[in-house]
């Protein structure tokens, strides 16, 4: 067992190492001298069969591994991207923790949620104000409030209504700078 996380690790480090060298101006510099030399010998090798096949096993064998080591390398980010946003989530006290580990429902239900949230875009948009956020859960609540203090009076205003010792729910103010 020690050997397989060991080796494990040893492959994450070599993945995460390969896929930034690969995404780099000297990895492209290299791979286009290459091509480039290539280009160039064609007229010495008359343009044969071996000369076109020589590029093209060249060519599919590093596309192929890279594509593992990149999706490794991919896999790793992404989870840890998920991660941090969970964290965010989890520690906000205005966002709703049923999006934690969204990545684990299915499409499915990611479209509906995604409905509710180009909802929440509709009501941001009637608003006109770029400066104000909702939650999914006090969207509707919040827009209908805003709508019955515009046209209500003071005295029956919903808002009016609550306790003294209760607090009205309200979204957070974030600040676009």
């Amino acid at each position: 067992m020690k050997n397989s996380n060991s080796f494990i690790s040893k492959f994450d480090a070599f993945a995460t190492a390969t896929s930034k060298a690969a995404g780099s101006t000297t990895a492209f510099s290299i791979a286009f001298l290459i091509v480039l030399i290539w280009a160039l010998t064609g007229p010495v090798f008359d343009y044969s069969e071996t000369w076109q096949l020589v590029i093209n096993t060249g060519t599919t064998i590093v596309t192929f591994l890279m594509v593992f080591l990149i999706q490794k390398a991919q896999n790793k980010d992404s989870l840890a991207l998920q991660i941090k946003l969970n964290e965010l989530i989890a520690s906000s006290k205005f966002s709703s923790n049923s999006i934690v580990d969204i990545e684990d429902i299915t499409e499915e239900e990611m479209e509906i949620i995604q409905k509710y949230y180009r909802h929440l875009s509709t009501l941001s948009k009637k608003d006109k104000n770029l400066k104000v956020s909702h939650s999914i859960s006090e969207a509707n609540e919040k827009h209908k409030l805003k709508n019955t203090k515009e046209k209500a009076s003071p005295k029956t205003s919903p808002a009016r209504k609550t306790k003294k010792t209760e607090k009205p729910k309200t979204a957070p103010k974030n600040n676009i700078n």
